[in-house]
């Protein structure tokens, strides 16, 4: 599992295990982050009519640099 988040978190995983964190901390605080981060990045919300059509679980705290990943992506689509 740490694997997996890591492969869509790497700089939030690489943080929190350079600032000491466990590896089950790190997961706990990072895997929902992972999987709504991949959501975006896979371009499930690319095409929804407003926000009410997103599903509850879309959104999760995330930093500049994880939405400018997102944009990224979405520009590239």
């Amino acid at each position: 599992h740490c694997l997996s988040v890591r492969a869509v978190c790497q700089r939030e995983v690489d943080c929190d295990r350079g600032n000491g964190c466990s590896w089950k901390i790190t997961l706990l605080r990072n895997y929902w982050k992972s999987k709504v981060k991949q959501e975006w990045l896979s371009g499930k919300y690319s095409n929804i009519p407003s926000q009410n059509s997103l599903p509850e679980k879309s959104m999760y705290p995330m930093d500049v640099e994880t939405w400018g990943e997102i944009l990224e992506a979405e520009l590239e689509r």
